[in-house]
């Protein structure tokens, strides 16, 4: 009977046989596919990711802050530093996540020119970063934006765009992307989609801080919105969590996030923008989800400046007019609790340095010639830290 198999010299080193390489091989006929992935570009994205990744994990953690106020007997106060990061703000968690986010969806690839519409704190964290990575940064403004924030842009090597009035920038930072073939980042879209809300982000970090505190799990956290993704990734982490804590979004005085979150109305528009630097927006951003909202506040723009310097002296050192926002609307709250004669701990964030404003908010001759009158708003807000007097 005659055997059908072959030796292994009519059929060739079977066993050691490799694929043909991917690159440049024929498609057979009749079958459609696109060109196959770049093995470059597919490695600077690989490298890229590595680089953010280093740096969040060799970045310590930010600073929980306890402040001294025995007149608020059974009440605790508590500050996250977000002005720590390397970059001065807490847009700097921000301005990691947004570049993970457009890398990991392929919309950034190497020398992508990057753009961002900003008030000032989140471009200098992407210009950063974008140095980092070695990419081309833009960043569109308003203008009137601190010097010293345009400065430190600068510094990371961005260039800065201005334009005047606060519905100008996103249309402009959308053009100059198109002009440049780059990419527009968007944070006021992408901030509370490109944060994983579960695990490793702020809200995280203020729970472990708090572990070993009197009172560990707060009654309120505290959190002014700009775009509305660090308020969104706060309060989606404390439902995942299941915690009794509420959140509470202080609003600034020419924004048009509280009263869309009283109307339930996400259309509403203004066509002034905030005076506070960094939060309050002329429209109802993407990002900021009122569902997880339970409280909100519109606190006047002289109450959050004024707060502001209240808390810059409690501190010794300058913090700037968002967190001012963030303070007022603590303050408020801890009246509230104090009156209701329950006690626990509150927290909020300090989201930049004052020093970014030395020239303008920390400066009592601009403060003057802008109309500025914190004088009353001051002597409420220390009347309360030192004597209980609701505000």
């Amino acid at each position: 009977m005659s055997s059908m198999m072959t030796s292994p010299a009519e059929t060739g080193p079977v066993a050691t046989k490799q694929p043909p390489p991917m690159a440049g091989c024929a498609v057979p006929a009749g079958i459609d596919a696109t060109p196959l992935p770049d093995a470059a570009r597919c490695g600077w994205a690989r490298r890229a990711v590595g680089l953010l990744q280093a740096e969040a994990e060799q970045a310590p953690d930010t600073p929980l802050l306890k402040l001294d106020l025995p007149a608020l007997d059974g009440i605790d106060v508590y500050l996250k530093d977000e002005s720590a990061h390397p970059t001065g703000s807490l847009k700097h968690r921000v301005a990691r996540s947004l570049l993970l986010f457009a890398i990991c969806n392929g919309r950034i690839g190497e020398g992508t020119p990057v753009i961002e519409a900003s008030s000032g704190s989140t471009a200098v964290s992407e210009a950063y970063f974008a140095r980092l990575l070695g990419l081309p940064f833009h960043a569109v403004m308003p203008r009137g934006t601190s010097a010293e924030k345009v400065a430190s842009i600068e510094f990371h090597g961005g260039r800065c765009h201005f334009v005047d009035g606060p519905q100008a920038i996103y249309a402009e930072a959308a053009g100059l992307a198109s002009r440049l073939g780059g990419v527009y980042l968007d944070q006021f879209t992408y901030a509370e989609r490109a944060t994983d809300w579960r695990a490793g982000n702020i809200a995280e970090a203020i729970f472990d801080r708090m572990r070993g505190e009197r009172h560990p799990v707060p009654e309120w956290i505290v959190m002014s919105a700009g775009t509305g993704g660090t308020a969104a990734t706060i309060g989606r982490h404390i439902r995942y969590r299941g915690l009794p804590t509420r959140l509470c979004v202080p609003d600034a005085e020419h924004s048009v996030f509280y009263d869309s979150f009283v109307r339930r109305d996400a259309a509403l528009t203004s066509g002034r923008g905030s005076r506070i630097e960094g939060i309050g927006r002329p429209r109802v951003e993407p990002s900021f989800i009122p569902e997880v909202v339970d409280q909100m506040i519109k606190v006047p723009d002289a109450a959050s400046l004024a707060a502001m310097r209240v808390l810059s002296r409690r501190l010794g050192r300058k913090v700037g007019g968002s967190t001012g926002t963030n303070f007022f609307g603590l303050c408020w709250l801890a009246g509230r609790m104090r009156e209701a004669g329950r006690g626990g701990s509150l927290v909020t964030l300090i989201c930049d340095s004052g020093e970014r404003y030395r020239n303008t908010y920390h400066d009592d001759a601009w403060m003057r010639q802008a109309g500025f009158d914190t004088a009353g708003h001051e002597a409420a807000i220390e009347a309360f830290l030192d004597g209980g007097t609701p505000l």
